[in-house]
């Protein structure tokens, strides 16, 4: 005779079982979620604008209105500055931003600078809701992020993701190369150029700049510390001036020999193309054929070093190239002056 199987407290096994218990909901972290996306979308939204630009006819300075493009940016003070992209405003001759409340308010360009692609326009108005700006330093991967702006004319478009990752670098439209972006994986659109990226407490922590196509889910923004110090420049002076020594240059791999007889602790260098007549280069007798390995006895291996140490405080400064010439290492003096 078979007998009946117990559970372990002893209980028959054809006892009523007693009720599973429903698994945990996650309704509560959903809220959360979408309370602080919410949040910080309202907090935000009255200060970002929609910007409608028209450029130059393409081979007739001073002609009428070529090519037509859209994008976004925000208002960072009560008087009507904006921060936007470079590449949203470049080249443009009539500037029209359009405010969340409905509003449409011609702009000026205040400056830009194609090398950080951000650049500040105007709108002529009072009392305008401005965006808090936060600290980028701060950010960690993983940590929420809202986008707000305008892609494809749909305005004021929220979406929300995370900091894939820091640190990342890009090309601008210049060719020099951005430090320190920021990598999300909150949709960005054409349009959504020059918006805010902020955090979830509504403090913009990047301007969106480009997303890579066809990929989804990988875009940047510039850190929000980098916007801030070119803008107060930019109102300041209506440029970014940097330094400039006149040579065209490409970067070439060293060989073992000159790396061990110069004890030298780069394995490339910038090897010189050209020499401008007129320029700090020619001045300081720089020569076709030589290899730039230093500046300041910091040391050079590429081109995008050389621009990091070509800022704005080294024009005018007496500073010392490291130059491989003929085999031969050389120290040369050389004074830089303001870009063009």
């Amino acid at each position: 005779m078979l007998k009946l199987i117990n559970d372990d407290h002893g209980s028959p096994a054809n006892s009523n079982p007693s009720p599973v218990p429903a698994p945990p909901s996650d309704d509560h972290l959903l809220d959360a979620y979408s309370r602080a996306v919410s949040g910080a979308a309202e907090k935000i939204g009255p200060a970002v604008v929609n910007i409608e630009v028209y450029q130059r006819r393409s081979g007739k300075p001073g002609g009428g209105k070529g090519g037509h493009g859209s994008g976004s940016g925000f208002i960072f003070t009560p008087d009507g500055f904006i921060i936007t992209n470079s590449h949203v405003v470049h080249d443009g001759i009539d500037i029209q931003v359009g405010l969340q409340d409905g509003r449409k308010l011609q702009a000026v360009l205040v400056g830009d600078d194609p090398e950080t692609d951000t650049a500040v326009i105007r709108v002529h108005a009072h009392n305008l809701p401005a965006a808090p700006l936060g600290d980028s330093k701060t950010l960690r991967p993983g940590q929420l992020v809202v986008a707000i702006g305008n892609p494809y004319g749909f305005q004021f478009t929220v979406t929300a993701g995370v900091v894939s990752a820091l640190g990342r670098s890009m090309r601008s439209n210049s060719g020099r190369l951005m430090d320190n972006i920021i990598q999300t994986d909150a949709a960005l659109n054409p349009g959504n150029s020059g918006g805010p990226l902020v955090n979830s407490r509504g403090e913009v922590i990047g301007v969106n700049t480009a997303v890579i196509l066809p990929a989804q889910g990988i875009c940047f923004a510039i850190p929000i510390d980098t916007a801030k110090h070119v803008a107060a420049l930019l109102v300041r002076n209506g440029r970014i001036r940097r330094a400039w020594l006149g040579l065209g240059g490409q970067v070439v791999p060293l060989s073992r020999r000159t790396i061990r007889l110069h004890d030298l602790t780069v394995e490339t260098g910038v090897l010189v193309l050209s020499v401008d007549n007129v320029s700090p280069s020619a001045a300081a007798g720089l020569e076709e054929g030589d290899l730039v390995v230093g500046f300041n006895a910091q040391p050079v291996a590429d081109i995008d070093q050389l621009h990091k140490h070509l800022t704005e405080s080294a024009i005018g400064l007496k500073s010392q190239l490291t130059v491989i010439r003929r085999a031969e290492k050389l120290t040369v003096e050389i004074t830089p002056i303001e870009s063009k």
